[in-house]
């Protein structure tokens, strides 16, 4: 039974500390606009950027994402976690107990799993990671709020007894750090050198084991997903994941046949403050580069184009994309809040994918050098299957 709290209109502000009889959590915005809910998950106090995302289901891969570092994510789709969680699902590769996102925010309360396959209760799931959840509260209004005026920072308590401290709340909420300038790469990528053989999917067994030869990737890790590492095994290749830190003469000492940049949160500029000079060495080194997301972003400003901060980003698993040389509509899963501007591309550089949600860049390639780079998320999780071919046709091209 849905309790009181969750009937109400949530959507109001309330005196410092009064709170809302019943309510054990509060969502509080940087301009002071406060919701009152029902906790989930971690106990305590969180802040981050507020965006939205538009999945169905998926909603334990998407949290684990380590592109979601710093980040609150609020689900439009009601019903959250009625699945539960499980190992297999998990989507931080380099720790999966390593946190992403930091926030959560839905309409429904968390119910029971009720799939063959959990291993635990979302609730738990999110207890143990760290991710401090509220619900019960009017996820339409928040999701038309950042429509209109952007993502907004953020502060979460779930107080289990209660006891909100609203004006503590206010007081993070306003002095949360910007994404803008933000390195958050770090903290999320690994920190040695290790080879990843697990492969996709299998119905029901479980992911298969990959291949014991093929063309070595080597991954830069900025905050890698799990099933991008999955794709390129499925697509034939063996994989060497590395810092993303690691010097361009390091990653060339492995003599690979490709090189992925990979996904990661944060803005590309602050982590391109120690990555570009890797990936320059690597283009100027003639060696195939696919980059993804984070990783389109940060090779698209070592060839000398620009980024910009997006007001709403992108996050679902629904947008579609138009491959531009093909003529081909794709749906796919998106997870960005920077983006790359077209304008600033250059002359060798060929825009190959757009989005049809605004028009923004999804992805380029070069005329010069064995170089592409795509903005959404080919390896899905969650998400359409769409884009699984970038995988097959980079390795396959590595032959």
């Amino acid at each position: 039974m849905a309790s009181a709290v969750e009937n109400q209109d949530l959507s109001t502000t309330g005196a410092d500390g009064a709170g809302h009889a019943g309510a054990s959590a509060a969502l509080v915005l940087a301009d002071g606009t406060v919701f009152y809910g029902q906790g989930a998950g971690a106990s305590g106090m969180v802040t981050g950027e507020l965006c939205f995302n538009t999945a169905m289901t998926g909603h334990q891969e998407i949290l684990a994402d380590p592109s979601y570092a710093g980040q609150i994510v609020c689900f439009t789709f009601p019903h959250v976690g009625n699945v539960g969680a499980n190992s297999e699902d998990e989507e931080a590769a380099s720790d999966p107990a390593r946190q992403a996102a930091v926030g959560m925010v839905s309409r429904a309360a968390i119910t029971p799993p009720a799939n063959w396959r959990a291993a635990q209760s979302f609730d738990e799931w999110l207890a143990a990671r760290g991710i401090a959840a509220i619900t019960g509260v009017d996820t339409r209004a928040i999701t038309r709020r950042i429509r209109e005026t952007g993502m907004p920072l953020a502060a979460i308590q779930h107080a289990r007894d209660g006891k909100l401290d609203i004006a503590a709340l206010k007081a993070l909420a306003a002095g949360a750090p910007s994404m803008e300038g933000r390195e958050l790469a770090r903290p999320v990528s690994r920190t040695d050198i290790a080879d990843w053989d697990e492969a996709g999917w299998d119905w029901p067994a479980g992911h298969m084991a990959g291949p014991e030869n093929g063309p070595l990737v080597v991954v830069l890790d900025y905050g890698v997903k799990a099933n991008i590492l999955r794709r390129l095994v499925s697509a034939g290749a063996r994989v060497r994941v590395v810092p993303g830190s690691t010097p361009a003469a390091d990653v060339l000492a492995l003599k690979p046949a490709g090189v992925v940049v990979s996904n990661g949160p944060g803005d590309p500029s602050a982590t391109g403050e120690y990555a570009l000079e890797t990936l320059r060495g690597v283009i100027t080194a003639g060696v195939p580069v696919l980059g993804i997301c984070l990783g389109h972003q940060m090779l698209a400003l070592a060839i000398g184009a620009k980024t910009v901060k997006m007001a709403q980003g992108h996050h679902g698993a629904n947008h579609p994309v138009k491959n531009i040389e093909t003529g081909q509509v794709e749906i796919v899963s998106m997870n960005h809040g920077f983006a790359v501007d077209r304008d600033s591309l250059p002359a060798d550089a060929v825009e190959t994918h757009v989005s049809l949600f605004d028009g923004s860049n999804c992805g380029f390639r070069l005329t010069s050098k064995p170089v592409m780079a795509v903005q959404h998320h080919p390896e899905a999780s969650p998400g359409p299957q769409d884009s699984f071919g970038v995988f097959d046709r980079f390795v396959g091209g590595l032959r």
